[in-house]
């Protein structure tokens, strides 16, 4: 969805556009968007008055959305996840409640710098089970737990097992914040790293679920590796491997996956899919980029 709002702010208002952060966090993207006229950018402070500005998937603060609104940026367009609004919404709502929140996830990563900014003084982040025994709140027995979209899924349950344990009376969603096709993914790798002596996970060094894949894949006991795309191996890392897993980030182009496929068809390997789960969730454009009645692309 991200992308594609990316995509039709170009063709709809021609570059420059600008990105708050990375659209995804897509290497190949990226360079694509860029090489196009896109602008990423880490501070509103370098979007001029006037210009055209996307919101990244990975969710802002409000304090940045205002900044916006007050430097006279003529568009606003906002590519949050509607999953990661998701999180946004109920840090506002157990806030509002008093409680103090829990965020599970890595405190440097884009989603959770955003989330924090709709209640700092409110939020701890926990990134381990190690920081979970630590953590300390001004009142133990009002505590909500949230977290990041994509996280690893066994990471997480033991994060939430030590939390438990130290606030038996947390609250927490009646869903699990983590993303399907964060899920899915990890739930695949599994099933893949039972038949693979090595994994390639086609994706970022800066994509959380793409480096989720690998640790997921090496806990399982293969091999791993995290390349942005095929010209990236080394063919040594093949020497005695017989079998080879090709699995993917969330926001990895398809033509990079199939790339890697005719890699190892070209040499004789044959191939066949595993783990293969239907996604057809789809989410709505915003008003500024979608679809009009009159639109070519209607």
């Amino acid at each position: 969805m991200a992308v594609s709002v990316l995509e039709r702010a170009l063709e709809k208002f021609g570059p420059p556009v600008y990105a708050f952060h990375e659209i995804v966090h897509n290497q190949y993207i990226v360079n694509d968007f860029t090489q196009r006229g896109v602008v990423f950018v880490s501070n509103v402070a370098n979007v001029p008055a006037g210009a055209k500005l996307v919101f990244s998937a990975h969710g802002v603060a409000p304090a940045v959305r205002m900044e916006a609104r007050q430097r006279g940026i003529q568009i606003i367009i906002d590519a949050t996840c509607p999953l990661v609004e998701k999180v946004h919404r109920e840090v506002r709502r157990y806030a509002a409640e008093g409680y103090w929140i829990i965020l599970v996830g890595h405190k440097d990563h884009d989603e959770i710098v955003g989330t924090i900014g709709e209640a700092a003084d409110r939020i701890r982040v926990v990134g381990s089970s190690a920081e979970a025994g630590r953590v300390e709140v001004p009142n133990p027995d009002k505590v909500a737990v949230l977290t990041q979209t994509t996280l690893s899924v066994d990471d997480t349950r033991e994060i939430l097992h030590v939390l438990r344990r130290r606030f038996p009376k947390m609250a927490s969603p009646a869903k699990e914040d983590i993303c399907y096709a964060t899920q899915n993914r990890q739930d695949a790798v599994k099933e893949l790293a039972e038949k693979a002596q090595l994994i390639l996970v086609i994706g970022s060094r800066n994509s959380e679920n793409s480096n989720q894949l690998c640790r997921v894949a090496r806990a399982r006991g293969a091999q791993a590796y995290l390349v942005n795309s095929i010209k990236e191996v080394d063919p040594r890392w093949f020497e005695g491997v017989t079998s080879v897993g090709i699995t993917a980030g969330a926001s990895v182009p398809e033509a990079l996956v199939q790339e890697a496929v005719a890699y190892f068809t070209a040499r004789g390997a044959r191939t066949t899919e595993i783990g293969v789960a239907e996604e057809n969730i789809h989410f709505a454009l915003p008003p500024e980029v979608a679809m009009e009645p009159g639109d070519p692309h209607h």
